[in-house]
Protein backbone atom coordinates (compact mmCIF):
# COMPACT_ATOMS: atom_id res chain seq x y z
CA UNK A 1 0.00 0.00 0.00
CA UNK A 2 1.03 3.48 -0.83
CA UNK A 3 2.16 5.71 2.08
CA UNK A 4 -0.80 8.23 0.60
CA UNK A 5 -3.56 5.66 -1.03
CA UNK A 6 -6.89 6.32 -0.25
CA UNK A 7 -8.91 3.78 2.06
CA UNK A 8 -11.20 1.30 0.06
CA UNK A 9 -14.43 1.42 0.00
CA UNK A 10 -16.53 -1.47 -0.84
CA UNK A 11 -19.63 -2.19 -2.84
CA UNK A 12 -22.15 -0.84 0.16
CA UNK A 13 -19.95 1.88 0.55
CA UNK A 14 -21.26 5.09 -1.14
CA UNK A 15 -18.77 7.99 -2.14
CA UNK A 16 -18.51 11.02 -0.02
CA UNK A 17 -17.92 14.67 -1.55
CA UNK A 18 -15.70 15.35 1.31
CA UNK A 19 -12.18 13.93 0.53
CA UNK A 20 -10.31 11.83 3.38
CA UNK A 21 -9.47 14.02 5.92
CA UNK A 22 -5.35 12.34 6.27
CA UNK A 23 -4.75 12.80 2.64
CA UNK A 24 -5.90 16.23 2.68
CA UNK A 25 -3.75 17.53 5.84
CA UNK A 26 -1.29 15.00 3.70
CA UNK A 27 -1.26 16.26 -0.16
CA UNK A 28 -3.16 19.72 -0.42
CA UNK A 29 -5.63 19.55 -2.78
CA UNK A 30 -4.47 21.31 -6.28
CA UNK A 31 -6.20 22.99 -8.77
CA UNK A 32 -7.25 20.78 -12.19
CA UNK A 33 -5.77 23.91 -13.94
CA UNK A 34 -2.40 23.81 -12.43
CA UNK A 35 -2.00 19.94 -13.70
CA UNK A 36 -0.05 20.43 -16.80
CA UNK A 37 0.57 16.29 -16.90
CA UNK A 38 -3.17 15.40 -16.44
CA UNK A 39 -4.54 13.79 -19.24
CA UNK A 40 -8.40 14.76 -20.70
CA UNK A 41 -10.03 11.03 -19.10
CA UNK A 42 -8.19 11.29 -15.89
CA UNK A 43 -9.94 14.81 -15.35
CA UNK A 44 -13.16 13.07 -15.83
CA UNK A 45 -12.53 10.42 -14.09
CA UNK A 46 -11.94 12.67 -11.20
CA UNK A 47 -15.10 14.73 -11.49
CA UNK A 48 -17.49 11.23 -12.09
CA UNK A 49 -15.28 9.96 -8.79
CA UNK A 50 -16.30 13.22 -7.06
CA UNK A 51 -20.06 13.10 -7.92
CA UNK A 52 -20.03 9.54 -7.02
CA UNK A 53 -21.50 8.31 -10.00
CA UNK A 54 -18.14 6.20 -11.07
CA UNK A 55 -18.32 2.47 -9.70
CA UNK A 56 -15.59 1.53 -7.35
CA UNK A 57 -14.76 -2.02 -10.40
CA UNK A 58 -14.29 1.14 -13.05
CA UNK A 59 -11.76 3.20 -10.64
CA UNK A 60 -9.97 -0.33 -9.94
CA UNK A 61 -9.80 -1.18 -13.99
CA UNK A 62 -8.47 1.91 -14.00
CA UNK A 63 -5.58 2.19 -11.86
CA UNK A 64 -5.06 -1.58 -13.36
CA UNK A 65 -5.07 -0.14 -16.53
CA UNK A 66 -2.23 2.20 -15.85
CA UNK A 67 -4.44 5.33 -15.08
CA UNK A 68 -2.90 6.32 -11.27
CA UNK A 69 -5.03 9.02 -10.10
CA UNK A 70 -3.47 12.23 -9.03
CA UNK A 71 -2.92 11.90 -5.43
CA UNK A 72 -0.57 8.97 -6.05
CA UNK A 73 1.88 11.02 -8.31
CA UNK A 74 1.95 13.95 -5.28
CA UNK A 75 3.07 11.20 -2.99
CA UNK A 76 5.41 10.29 -5.11
CA UNK A 77 6.87 13.58 -6.14
CA UNK A 78 7.02 14.27 -2.41
CA UNK A 79 9.32 11.00 -1.85
CA UNK A 80 11.53 12.21 -4.88
CA UNK A 81 12.03 15.29 -3.11
CA UNK A 82 12.74 13.67 0.38
CA UNK A 83 15.54 11.28 -1.32
CA UNK A 84 16.90 14.32 -3.25
CA UNK A 85 17.65 16.41 0.11
CA UNK A 86 18.95 13.58 2.19
CA UNK A 87 21.29 13.33 -0.52
CA UNK A 88 22.52 16.51 -0.49
CA UNK A 89 22.46 17.10 3.12
CA UNK A 90 24.46 13.55 3.11
CA UNK A 91 27.07 15.13 0.64
CA UNK A 92 27.74 18.12 1.92
CA UNK A 93 28.50 16.52 5.79
CA UNK A 94 31.32 14.48 3.71
CA UNK A 95 33.07 17.53 2.02
CA UNK A 96 35.56 19.28 3.84
CA UNK A 97 36.19 22.94 3.28
CA UNK A 98 39.24 23.77 1.13
CA UNK A 99 40.59 25.90 3.60
CA UNK A 100 39.99 22.62 6.37
CA UNK A 101 41.46 20.71 3.76
CA UNK A 102 44.62 22.53 2.92
CA UNK A 103 45.69 23.29 6.21
CA UNK A 104 45.58 20.40 8.74
CA UNK A 105 44.63 20.48 12.33
CA UNK A 106 46.46 22.82 14.38
CA UNK A 107 47.59 22.83 17.98
CA UNK A 108 45.31 25.69 20.13
CA UNK A 109 48.90 26.53 21.99
CA UNK A 110 52.58 25.70 20.93
CA UNK A 111 55.84 27.49 21.31
CA UNK A 112 59.37 26.02 20.09
CA UNK A 113 62.94 28.05 20.87
CA UNK A 114 66.19 26.37 19.17
CA UNK A 115 69.47 28.28 18.33
CA UNK A 116 71.65 27.51 15.11
CA UNK A 117 73.80 24.97 16.69
CA UNK A 118 73.97 23.14 19.74
CA UNK A 119 76.93 21.71 20.25
CA UNK A 120 80.37 23.78 19.04
CA UNK A 121 83.77 24.03 18.86
CA UNK A 122 86.10 26.86 19.05
CA UNK A 123 89.25 28.36 19.92
CA UNK A 124 89.83 29.82 23.65
CA UNK A 125 89.38 32.76 23.98
CA UNK A 126 86.92 33.04 20.88
CA UNK A 127 83.51 34.80 21.40
CA UNK A 128 80.62 32.99 19.83
CA UNK A 129 78.22 34.61 18.22
CA UNK A 130 74.46 32.82 16.56
CA UNK A 131 70.90 32.98 15.72
CA UNK A 132 68.05 32.41 17.89
CA UNK A 133 64.78 31.31 16.62
CA UNK A 134 61.68 31.29 18.57
CA UNK A 135 58.29 29.81 16.68
CA UNK A 136 55.05 29.95 17.57
CA UNK A 137 52.95 26.91 16.38
CA UNK A 138 49.62 27.58 18.09
CA UNK A 139 46.59 29.56 16.49
CA UNK A 140 46.86 32.37 19.13
CA UNK A 141 49.61 35.34 19.64
CA UNK A 142 52.07 34.57 22.45
CA UNK A 143 54.31 36.76 24.27
CA UNK A 144 57.53 34.24 25.23
CA UNK A 145 59.85 35.23 27.99
CA UNK A 146 63.53 34.21 27.48
CA UNK A 147 66.31 33.52 30.48
CA UNK A 148 69.50 32.12 30.22
CA UNK A 149 68.78 30.01 33.53
CA UNK A 150 72.77 28.66 33.19
CA UNK A 151 75.67 30.45 32.73
CA UNK A 152 79.32 29.06 32.88
CA UNK A 153 81.63 31.00 35.40
CA UNK A 154 84.17 33.24 33.20
CA UNK A 155 81.41 33.63 30.46
CA UNK A 156 79.41 36.82 29.50
CA UNK A 157 76.41 35.82 27.64
CA UNK A 158 73.44 37.30 26.44
CA UNK A 159 70.37 37.50 24.28
CA UNK A 160 70.29 40.23 22.01
CA UNK A 161 68.31 41.77 19.15
CA UNK A 162 70.56 44.26 17.24
CA UNK A 163 72.08 46.28 19.99
CA UNK A 164 69.68 46.13 22.62
CA UNK A 165 69.73 42.88 25.43
CA UNK A 166 66.23 40.91 25.07
CA UNK A 167 63.71 39.75 27.81
CA UNK A 168 60.61 38.77 26.03
CA UNK A 169 59.33 38.79 22.24
CA UNK A 170 56.04 38.74 20.96
CA UNK A 171 55.51 36.17 18.27
CA UNK A 172 52.37 35.92 16.15
CA UNK A 173 50.28 32.39 15.26
CA UNK A 174 52.07 30.18 13.37
CA UNK A 175 55.19 33.10 12.57
CA UNK A 176 58.75 32.85 13.91
CA UNK A 177 61.15 35.43 15.32
CA UNK A 178 64.83 36.04 14.56
CA UNK A 179 66.76 36.98 17.70
CA UNK A 180 70.90 36.21 18.66
CA UNK A 181 72.54 34.37 21.52
CA UNK A 182 76.04 35.93 21.96
CA UNK A 183 78.76 34.42 24.41
CA UNK A 184 81.87 35.88 25.06
CA UNK A 185 84.69 33.90 27.55
CA UNK A 186 87.40 35.56 29.65
CA UNK A 187 90.75 36.04 28.36
CA UNK A 188 92.10 33.73 31.24
CA UNK A 189 89.34 31.33 30.53
CA UNK A 190 90.63 27.51 29.89
CA UNK A 191 90.09 25.08 27.46
CA UNK A 192 87.16 22.67 28.49
CA UNK A 193 83.58 22.47 27.61
CA UNK A 194 81.20 24.91 28.88
CA UNK A 195 77.24 24.33 28.86
CA UNK A 196 74.62 26.83 29.02
CA UNK A 197 70.53 26.74 29.09
CA UNK A 198 68.11 28.71 27.82
CA UNK A 199 64.48 28.56 29.47
CA UNK A 200 61.53 29.83 26.81
CA UNK A 201 57.98 30.22 28.53
CA UNK A 202 54.62 32.25 27.48
CA UNK A 203 53.38 35.01 29.40
CA UNK A 204 51.32 32.43 31.63
CA UNK A 205 54.08 30.08 31.93
CA UNK A 206 52.01 27.82 30.87
CA UNK A 207 53.84 26.46 28.25
CA UNK A 208 57.95 26.22 28.49
CA UNK A 209 60.96 25.09 26.46
CA UNK A 210 64.36 24.81 27.16
CA UNK A 211 67.07 24.38 25.29
CA UNK A 212 70.87 23.50 25.77
CA UNK A 213 74.06 24.85 24.41
CA UNK A 214 77.70 23.33 24.48
CA UNK A 215 80.58 24.98 23.99
CA UNK A 216 84.05 23.57 23.84
CA UNK A 217 86.99 25.44 23.78
CA UNK A 218 90.46 24.60 22.36
CA UNK A 219 94.04 25.56 22.76
CA UNK A 220 95.07 27.66 20.38
CA UNK A 221 97.59 26.47 17.36
CA UNK A 222 98.93 29.98 16.72
CA UNK A 223 98.30 32.45 14.27
CA UNK A 224 96.54 31.34 11.13
CA UNK A 225 98.76 32.33 7.90
CA UNK A 226 96.89 34.14 5.69
CA UNK A 227 93.43 34.15 7.59
CA UNK A 228 93.77 38.34 7.19
CA UNK A 229 95.19 40.34 4.37
CA UNK A 230 95.61 44.13 3.74
CA UNK A 231 96.06 45.30 -0.10
CA UNK A 232 96.11 48.52 -1.50
CA UNK A 233 96.72 50.28 -5.07
CA UNK A 234 99.14 52.93 -4.04
CA UNK A 235 101.48 52.56 -1.41
CA UNK A 236 103.71 55.35 -1.88
CA UNK A 237 102.18 59.04 -2.08
CA UNK A 238 103.43 62.10 -3.44
CA UNK A 239 102.59 66.03 -2.57
CA UNK A 240 103.30 69.22 -0.36
CA UNK A 241 104.36 69.49 3.20
CA UNK A 242 100.91 71.37 4.01
CA UNK A 243 98.34 68.78 2.32
CA UNK A 244 97.14 65.60 3.68
CA UNK A 245 98.25 62.20 2.38
CA UNK A 246 94.95 59.59 2.27
CA UNK A 247 95.95 55.62 1.62
CA UNK A 248 92.90 53.37 0.94
CA UNK A 249 93.67 49.94 2.39
CA UNK A 250 91.43 47.09 1.63
CA UNK A 251 90.85 44.68 4.99
CA UNK A 252 90.03 41.09 4.17
CA UNK A 253 89.15 38.12 6.47
CA UNK A 254 89.83 34.87 4.68
CA UNK A 255 88.82 32.79 7.82
CA UNK A 256 85.65 30.97 7.76
CA UNK A 257 84.34 33.13 10.85
CA UNK A 258 83.49 36.43 11.77
CA UNK A 259 86.36 38.56 12.88
CA UNK A 260 86.66 42.31 14.71
CA UNK A 261 89.32 43.58 13.40
CA UNK A 262 91.60 46.47 15.32
CA UNK A 263 93.34 49.01 13.29
CA UNK A 264 96.77 51.38 13.87
CA UNK A 265 99.15 53.21 12.43
CA UNK A 266 102.52 53.66 13.05
CA UNK A 267 104.03 56.78 11.64
CA UNK A 268 107.35 59.33 12.09
CA UNK A 269 106.68 61.16 15.10
CA UNK A 270 104.50 64.34 15.24
CA UNK A 271 102.33 63.21 12.38
CA UNK A 272 98.48 63.09 12.53
CA UNK A 273 96.53 59.59 11.97
CA UNK A 274 92.92 59.36 11.24
CA UNK A 275 91.48 56.32 10.27
CA UNK A 276 87.94 56.13 8.78
CA UNK A 277 86.07 54.02 6.79
CA UNK A 278 85.86 54.43 3.13
CA UNK A 279 84.02 57.63 1.71
CA UNK A 280 83.04 58.24 5.64
CA UNK A 281 84.11 61.03 8.10
CA UNK A 282 83.51 58.95 11.20
CA UNK A 283 87.08 57.91 13.07
CA UNK A 284 87.29 54.47 14.21
CA UNK A 285 89.68 52.07 15.13
CA UNK A 286 88.67 48.61 14.80
CA UNK A 287 85.64 47.08 12.40
CA UNK A 288 83.77 43.52 12.12
CA UNK A 289 84.24 41.80 8.96
CA UNK A 290 82.03 38.70 8.08
CA UNK A 291 83.58 35.09 6.92
CA UNK A 292 84.98 35.64 3.39
CA UNK A 293 84.62 39.52 2.92
CA UNK A 294 86.42 42.73 3.20
CA UNK A 295 85.98 46.26 3.84
CA UNK A 296 88.08 49.38 2.36
CA UNK A 297 89.05 51.49 4.69
CA UNK A 298 90.99 55.49 4.22
CA UNK A 299 93.86 56.14 6.53
CA UNK A 300 94.46 59.73 6.04
CA UNK A 301 98.23 61.29 7.20
CA UNK A 302 98.82 65.12 8.18
CA UNK A 303 102.42 66.07 8.61
CA UNK A 304 103.61 68.60 10.90
CA UNK A 305 104.23 72.05 9.40
CA UNK A 306 108.22 71.83 10.20
CA UNK A 307 108.56 68.71 8.31
CA UNK A 308 111.55 68.48 5.89
CA UNK A 309 111.05 67.23 2.59
CA UNK A 310 111.80 63.38 2.06
CA UNK A 311 110.67 59.82 2.23
CA UNK A 312 108.66 58.79 5.54
CA UNK A 313 107.94 55.62 6.14
CA UNK A 314 104.30 54.44 7.17
CA UNK A 315 103.10 50.82 9.05
CA UNK A 316 99.71 50.01 8.75
CA UNK A 317 98.70 47.30 11.28
CA UNK A 318 95.14 44.88 11.33
CA UNK A 319 94.90 42.49 13.72
CA UNK A 320 92.61 39.86 15.05
CA UNK A 321 92.48 37.60 17.89
CA UNK A 322 94.14 34.53 15.81
CA UNK A 323 96.02 36.96 13.16
CA UNK A 324 98.06 39.68 12.04
CA UNK A 325 98.85 41.93 8.42
CA UNK A 326 100.97 44.48 8.04
CA UNK A 327 100.97 46.71 4.74
CA UNK A 328 103.91 49.10 4.51
CA UNK A 329 103.22 52.69 2.97
CA UNK A 330 105.54 55.55 2.16
CA UNK A 331 104.69 59.55 2.06
CA UNK A 332 106.99 61.71 -0.11
CA UNK A 333 107.09 65.21 1.31
CA UNK A 334 108.18 67.87 -1.26
CA UNK A 335 108.38 70.01 0.80
CA UNK A 336 107.60 73.91 0.91
CA UNK A 337 108.86 76.51 -0.78
CA UNK A 338 108.79 79.66 0.56
CA UNK A 339 110.83 83.08 0.97
CA UNK A 340 111.10 86.03 3.32
CA UNK A 341 113.07 89.41 3.30
CA UNK A 342 112.89 91.73 6.29
CA UNK A 343 115.76 94.48 7.39
CA UNK A 344 117.46 93.14 10.55
CA UNK A 345 115.86 96.43 12.66
CA UNK A 346 112.59 95.66 10.96
CA UNK A 347 112.93 99.60 9.66
CA UNK A 348 111.59 99.82 6.41
CA UNK A 349 112.77 103.69 5.19
CA UNK A 350 116.25 104.96 5.08
CA UNK A 351 117.59 108.65 4.23
CA UNK A 352 119.76 109.51 1.13
CA UNK A 353 121.62 112.49 -0.08
CA UNK A 354 121.77 113.64 -4.05
CA UNK A 355 124.39 112.19 -5.04
CA UNK A 356 125.44 110.11 -2.90
CA UNK A 357 124.65 106.40 -2.59
CA UNK A 358 122.46 104.79 0.58
CA UNK A 359 123.37 101.62 2.28
CA UNK A 360 121.06 99.20 3.81
CA UNK A 361 120.61 95.36 4.82
CA UNK A 362 118.16 92.82 3.54
CA UNK A 363 117.86 89.28 5.42
CA UNK A 364 116.63 86.66 2.78
CA UNK A 365 114.95 83.67 5.26
CA UNK A 366 114.12 80.27 3.84
CA UNK A 367 110.92 79.86 5.85
CA UNK A 368 109.78 76.64 3.93
CA UNK A 369 110.77 73.49 4.43
CA UNK A 370 112.42 72.21 1.33
CA UNK A 371 115.27 74.21 -0.18
CA UNK A 372 115.31 77.10 -2.28
CA UNK A 373 117.96 77.35 -4.66
CA UNK A 374 119.29 79.96 -6.94
CA UNK A 375 117.83 83.26 -5.15
CA UNK A 376 118.28 86.61 -7.15
CA UNK A 377 117.65 89.99 -5.89
CA UNK A 378 116.58 92.76 -8.40
CA UNK A 379 115.08 96.24 -7.45
CA UNK A 380 112.24 98.90 -8.73
CA UNK A 381 113.09 102.30 -8.53
CA UNK A 382 112.66 106.12 -9.70
CA UNK A 383 114.65 106.50 -13.26
CA UNK A 384 118.11 107.32 -12.98
CA UNK A 385 118.18 105.16 -9.92
CA UNK A 386 120.84 102.66 -9.15
CA UNK A 387 120.26 99.64 -7.05
CA UNK A 388 123.35 97.44 -6.18
CA UNK A 389 123.55 94.03 -4.47
CA UNK A 390 125.85 92.44 -3.23
CA UNK A 391 125.90 89.35 -3.28
CA UNK A 392 123.45 89.31 -6.32
CA UNK A 393 122.75 85.53 -6.17
CA UNK A 394 122.24 83.20 -3.48
CA UNK A 395 123.20 79.93 -4.47
CA UNK A 396 120.63 78.00 -2.24
CA UNK A 397 119.30 78.54 1.27
CA UNK A 398 118.31 75.01 3.95
CA UNK A 399 114.63 75.25 5.62
CA UNK A 400 115.15 77.72 8.62
CA UNK A 401 118.24 79.04 6.97
CA UNK A 402 118.99 82.97 5.86
CA UNK A 403 121.67 85.27 4.43
CA UNK A 404 122.39 88.81 4.65
CA UNK A 405 122.15 91.34 1.44
CA UNK A 406 124.03 94.71 1.21
CA UNK A 407 121.85 96.70 -0.75
CA UNK A 408 123.41 100.31 -2.09
CA UNK A 409 120.88 102.90 -3.36
CA UNK A 410 122.15 105.76 -5.55
CA UNK A 411 119.28 108.34 -6.14
CA UNK A 412 119.48 110.44 -9.92
CA UNK A 413 121.47 113.55 -9.93
CA UNK A 414 118.63 116.08 -10.51
CA UNK A 415 116.51 114.05 -7.85
CA UNK A 416 114.15 116.74 -6.03
CA UNK A 417 114.61 116.06 -2.41
CA UNK A 418 111.49 114.21 -1.05
CA UNK A 419 110.02 110.29 -0.50
CA UNK A 420 110.58 108.06 -3.17
CA UNK A 421 109.39 103.70 -3.19
CA UNK A 422 112.15 101.15 -4.02
CA UNK A 423 111.03 97.85 -4.17
CA UNK A 424 113.51 94.78 -3.57
CA UNK A 425 112.65 91.64 -4.81
CA UNK A 426 114.43 88.12 -3.68
CA UNK A 427 113.15 85.61 -6.25
CA UNK A 428 113.81 82.07 -5.97
CA UNK A 429 113.14 78.92 -7.95
CA UNK A 430 109.86 78.08 -6.86
CA UNK A 431 109.03 80.98 -4.63
CA UNK A 432 109.65 85.08 -4.03
CA UNK A 433 109.01 88.05 -1.89
CA UNK A 434 109.43 91.69 -2.38
CA UNK A 435 110.23 93.70 0.38
CA UNK A 436 109.14 97.68 0.34
CA UNK A 437 111.13 100.25 1.36
CA UNK A 438 111.05 104.09 1.86
CA UNK A 439 113.64 106.57 0.74
CA UNK A 440 113.42 110.17 1.95
CA UNK A 441 116.16 112.13 -0.63
CA UNK A 442 117.59 115.24 1.43
CA UNK A 443 119.88 117.79 -0.74
CA UNK A 444 123.70 117.23 0.20
CA UNK A 445 124.75 119.69 2.76
CA UNK A 446 127.26 121.78 0.21
CA UNK A 447 124.65 123.49 -0.62
CA UNK A 448 123.83 124.11 2.68
CA UNK A 449 126.74 126.31 3.13
CA UNK A 450 126.38 127.99 -0.24
CA UNK A 451 122.75 128.93 0.92
CA UNK A 452 123.92 130.32 4.41
CA UNK A 453 126.68 132.29 2.76
CA UNK A 454 124.26 134.02 0.00
CA UNK A 455 121.93 134.67 3.46
CA UNK A 456 125.03 136.36 5.29
CA UNK A 457 125.32 137.89 1.81
CA UNK A 458 122.25 139.53 1.74
CA UNK A 459 122.19 140.32 5.13
CA UNK A 460 125.42 141.92 4.58
CA UNK A 461 124.67 143.82 1.76
CA UNK A 462 121.62 145.39 3.10
CA UNK A 463 123.13 146.40 6.33
CA UNK A 464 125.65 148.26 4.40
CA UNK A 465 122.89 149.98 2.16
CA UNK A 466 121.14 151.31 5.40
CA UNK A 467 124.38 152.67 7.06
CA UNK A 468 124.91 154.80 3.90
CA UNK A 469 121.24 155.80 3.45
CA UNK A 470 121.26 157.16 7.68
CA UNK A 471 124.76 158.83 7.08
CA UNK A 472 123.44 161.33 3.97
Amino acid sequence: MGLFQRPARGPGVQPTDKPDQRTRLMAPRVPAGARSGTTQSEQESEQLRASGTIPADREASSMRGGHRPQGGRRRWASAAGLAALFSVLSLASTVQPAELKDKPDRLERGISVWTEYSELRVPAGEAVRMDLTVENKGRRDESVTLTLTRVPTGWKAAIKGGPFAVIGVPVASEKTRVLTFTAEPDKDLRPGSYTFELLGATADTALTVSQKIVITTEERKGPAAGELQLATSYPVLRGPTDSSFEFSVEVSNKSDSERIVNLAAETPRGWDVTIKPAYESKQITSLRIRPGSSQTVALELRPPRDAQAGEYPVLFRASTERARAEARLTAVLTGIYKLDAVTPTGRLSLDAVVGQPATTTVVVRNTGSAVNRNIKLSAFAPENWKVEFSPETIGALEPGAFKQVEAKIATAAQALVGDYSVAVTADGEKSSKTLELRVTVYAPATWGWIGVGIIAAVIGGLGGLFAWLGRR
